[in-house]
């Protein structure tokens, strides 16, 4: 694993706005705002009510969608002015995604659908690569899996894929939207293990939207959002 400087900035978000349908009749704001920073090496838990502006928030940092206000800063480097090339390009350097539902391809082998980001950034992937997709399905316990396809394999299973495809690009923010959301509560513990122990050992920021008070309080960091405000933002004990 390679060595990175605990608590450098990975994200910024400075005063972040998002407005939608602006100058019409149908005029909603849902993100007022948002100061935040998350650094290299932390764990943070985000939570709050449904309608809240956690998906909001978290399609603007993935750079899915663009602030209406503000900025976002993503290792240093301002975002808002980038093309549409640009953003997709620094998206698939810097971020990886880890969703509720896993969005494998059923077709393809387990581990094709690690190899995927790389694919989709320059096609074959290297051996050195392939190596890494290996390393990081034994660190799930799925290297025995690696042939077989997507579909064959339990959800919890699809799931602790998922976490390796999001890491085989070796992202500085690593995001994750509700991922034990469809997982039995022991399924759930095995895979917030997994994000505990990627933060830990691959130095990633790690921001995590979660209903479980559980696994939020097994962050080291819980921000809370109300009505597209940050309302308390806390280590956790």
């Amino acid at each position: 694993m390679s060595e990175f400087i605990r608590n450098e900035e990975v994200l910024r978000l400075a005063a972040l706005g998002k407005t939608y349908n602006p100058g019409t009749p149908l005029e909603q704001q849902v993100l007022h705002d948002i100061d935040l920073r998350l650094g290299r090496g932390e764990l943070t838990a985000l939570i709050g009510p449904s309608g809240s502006g956690k998906s909001t928030l978290l399609n603007l940092i993935g750079l899915l969608d663009s602030p209406s206000a503000g900025e976002l800063y993503l290792l240093g480097r301002p975002t808002h002015a980038l093309d549409d090339a640009a953003r997709t390009r620094l998206r698939n350097e810097a971020i990886g995604f880890v969703f509720q539902f896993h969005h494998l391809i059923p077709a393809f082998s387990v581990l094709d659908n690690v190899l995927m980001p790389l694919m989709i950034r320059h096609g074959k992937p290297t051996p050195a690569e392939v190596e890494l997709a290996l390393e990081l399905l034994q660190a799930v316990d799925l290297r025995g899996f690696a042939d077989k396809k997507a579909n064959q394999i339990s959800g919890g299973q699809q799931q602790r894929v998922a976490i390796a495809r999001a890491l085989v690009t070796r992202p500085a923010l690593l995001l994750a939207d509700e991922p034990t959301g469809n997982l039995d509560t022991k399924t759930a513990e095995s895979v917030f293990a997994l994000f505990r122990r990627f933060n830990r050992e691959f130095g990633c920021a790690v921001l995590v939207v979660t209903h479980d008070p559980r696994l939020a309080a097994s962050c080291a960091r819980t921000v809370q959002l109300v009505d597209g405000r940050i309302v308390s933002d806390q280590a956790n004990a």
